[in-house]
């Protein structure tokens, strides 16, 4: 399984560590989403900026969705088939591959490893600077995928 990654705060005042560590997810700005494979290392980095971030388990729908309407290549250009890698012949293949953990998001050649997302249709139903275990939306949050729907 792999995670879907959402920074929900800003870029001011954000310190140092918290900015190289955003840096290195693919997380340079606000809504910003990135899927990251399901490992000790990245658990580790997630857990450092969990005051910064949401993530989830993603599944082979989501990943799919944010392929085809947020996926881009490297020149901003909106992601077709055609620009895929020559081992993928259609979405529904790297959907697959990368929410088992078989090829990483950010490796693949020619498709950026972020997805620019946009503010939530209808807002935020909880607060953006409060934990999960507070009422709010940051940490680890098994309601990220309904959100991210409504920010595609």
């Amino acid at each position: 399984m792999a995670y879907l990654v959402v920074r929900m705060r800003g870029t001011v005042n954000v310190p140092y560590w918290a900015n190289t560590t955003l840096e290195s997810l693919n997380l340079s700005k606000k809504f910003r989403a990135t899927i990251v494979p399901e490992s000790t290392e990245y658990s580790g980095m997630l857990n450092r900026i969990r005051q910064l971030v949401t993530w989830c388990r993603v599944d082979n729908e989501t990943v799919k969705d944010l392929l085809d309407k947020k996926g881009r290549k490297t020149a901003s250009q909106p992601l077709r088939e055609s620009d895929l890698p020559k081992e993928y012949g259609n979405l529904d293949k790297l959907a697959i591959d990368i929410a088992n953990d078989a090829v990483v998001l950010s490796k693949l050649n020619g498709i950026k490893p972020w997805f620019a997302l946009n503010p939530p249709r209808g807002g935020f139903k909880k607060s953006v600077k409060k934990q999960t275990t507070q009422n709010g939306i940051l940490g680890e949050n098994i309601l990220l995928i309904d959100l991210v729907k409504k920010m595609m």
